[in-house]
């Protein structure tokens, strides 16, 4: 989607839908800003009059579409509730951009305009930067496999944001290439975790992270399992045996120019278990469909090292895709196994599903001892526990490190991709003991989502650590503004808020 900028008053805009975000003064009343006012009043208060009615209360999430009873340039105007403006989160503004991309849809417009309203606090960087956001979000949606005649979705080629007076036209240009690169790299996460398994098995998508690391310029580097075996990467391959589709292991590096040679760079590591039947311990058979987003970390990882190479962010940066598929063959591992990691531990198999922990401890290993980061951030569909202690919106957090938690807690609310910290303490250790090998993949059902994190932190080799849990936040059945039905892409803006002011750790 091409985004244009436009500083023409809003009657003379040419365009099938004119979007208004609209703040609340009160309860009931409904404040306009000056150029809206004018509109407004070349309309014969058409808008007023429609909120007087009460139809339209500007709460988040309100809509209201109407149609101009005067000679303008827009066919559709749609009112977006925005709340108060003295409460304004930057989320709002993105939501009501994507409310406006789905009505564009929903009319079969392919172009709209939307007002860029002024905010205190917020220059016209940020605000243009979370509209776009909001606009390529919002207007998503995973078609790849219907199709021409049964394709649902107007596809969207443009958006015209408007100028409210006093901001420059370059800030805002800037903000929203900005926004575009983030949401985009967002996008391209959600297409990767919405493959199906047929169609995403652990080669395509090593082949699918290189072909992102070739438009963008980041370096990639692919090992088969003849490279893994060499490595002793027995945990990866392990979970892969069952599969006729054998693992690989990718790494993305975007490494800024003038980086030091031995500079410790930021390491993402991502669960890419391309589809996960349980192996020899057997899922249910009801939603084992949605088994296909258990790469939503690998997708991630992708998404992030994209942005992170478009936005030209001054710093090092690795991502590493630890990617198998889980299948119950008779050459698949099974519960009682013992298996021998990368790092030498041996870990006892008790559950086969519990498989993502075994592939991420290898990626682990080899980035903390191949590139000695100065922190190490996963990312995985781990535990339904997750699931159950914090629902659908929520992601886990458990690190070793508690101002690498601080700073992925503060990006995760400045956009709006709440984590919330759970504690790991010996007693989870203790859980994960074998009795006959070092560790056991599963510490049980109590504290399910910490001693899965107990498990990931041997081996993490000292260095500063945070594991991210998105099992409840990888993908939705509930769409809204910003999140179609299926992967929702979590991550790559809380990563890239966090990552664009990185600071080296304390």
């Amino acid at each position: 989607m091409r985004i244009r900028i436009e500083s023409l008053p809003l009657a003379e805009v040419k365009t099938e839908l004119l979007a208004i975000p609209v703040f609340s003064s009160g309860d009931k009343q409904v404040k306009l800003p000056k150029a809206v006012a004018a509109l407004d009043r070349t309309l014969g208060k058409q808008l007023t009059k429609a909120m007087d009615t009460g139809d339209f209360s500007a709460k988040v999430g309100a809509t209201l579409t109407l149609y101009p009873n005067a000679e303008i340039g827009a066919k559709r105007i749609v009112l977006i509730g925005m709340n108060k403006a003295d409460s304004f989160k930057p989320h709002s503004l993105r939501r009501a951009a994507g409310s406006a991309a789905k009505v564009a849809q929903r009319v079969s417009s392919k172009k709209f305009a939307f007002y860029l309203p002024s905010i205190k606090k917020f220059s016209a960087s940020q605000r243009a930067q979370v509209a776009a956001e909001g606009a390529l979000l919002g207007a998503y949606r995973f078609e790849e496999f219907r199709s021409k005649a049964s394709k649902k979705t107007t596809e969207l080629t443009a958006m015209s944001l408007l100028l409210e007076a006093g901001d420059a036209a370059t800030q805002v240009r800037a903000g929203a290439k900005r926004g575009s690169a983030i949401a985009s790299s967002q996008n391209i996460a959600r297409n990767l975790s919405n493959q199906p398994g047929n169609a995403l098995p652990p080669a395509e998508l090593a082949r699918r992270a290189r072909a992102v690391a070739k438009e963008v310029g980041l370096r990639c580097q692919i090992f088969d399992e003849k490279a893994l075996a060499q490595m002793k990467m027995g945990g990866i391959l392990a979970v892969g045996q069952g599969s006729i589709n054998p693992p690989r292991l990718v790494i993305l590096e975007h490494k800024p120019k003038g980086t030091k040679a031995r500079s410790h760079p930021v390491c993402i590591v991502g669960k890419g278990i391309t589809f996960d039947s349980g192996g020899i311990s057997l899922k249910p058979g009801a939603g084992m469909h949605h088994m296909k987003h258990d790469m939503s970390g690998a997708a991630t990882v992708v998404g992030t090292l994209r942005a992170c190479a478009l936005l030209k962010l001054p710093v090092h940066v690795v991502g590493l895709v630890s990617t198998a598929e889980n299948l119950p063959d008779a050459k698949a591992y099974r519960p009682g196994d013992v298996i021998t990691a990368l790092s030498g531990k041996t870990i006892e198999v008790l559950n086969t599903d519990a498989e993502g922990r075994i592939v991420l401890a290898d990626a682990l290993t080899h980035a903390a001892k191949t590139f000695k980061p100065e922190a190490m951030i996963d990312l995985a569909t781990l535990t339904g526990a997750c699931l159950v202690a914090l629902g659908k919106t929520i992601t886990a957090m458990v690190g070793s490190d508690d101002e690498l938690m601080k700073r992925i807690s503060a990006a995760g609310e400045n956009v709006a991709e709440p984590v919330w910290q759970l504690p790991l303490r010996p007693e989870h250790t203790a859980q994960i003991k074998s009795k006959v090998a070092d560790i056991k993949n599963t510490g049980g059902r109590d504290a399910g989502t910490i001693t899965a994190a107990a498990f990931l932190a041997e081996f993490t080799h000292g260095v500063s650590w945070t594991h991210l849990d998105i099992a409840g936040t990888a993908d939705t059945q509930k769409p809204n503004s910003t999140e179609a039905l299926g992967a929702t892409g979590v991550g790559v803006r809380l990563l890239i808020d966090m990552l664009q002011s990185w600071k080296a750790l304390k």
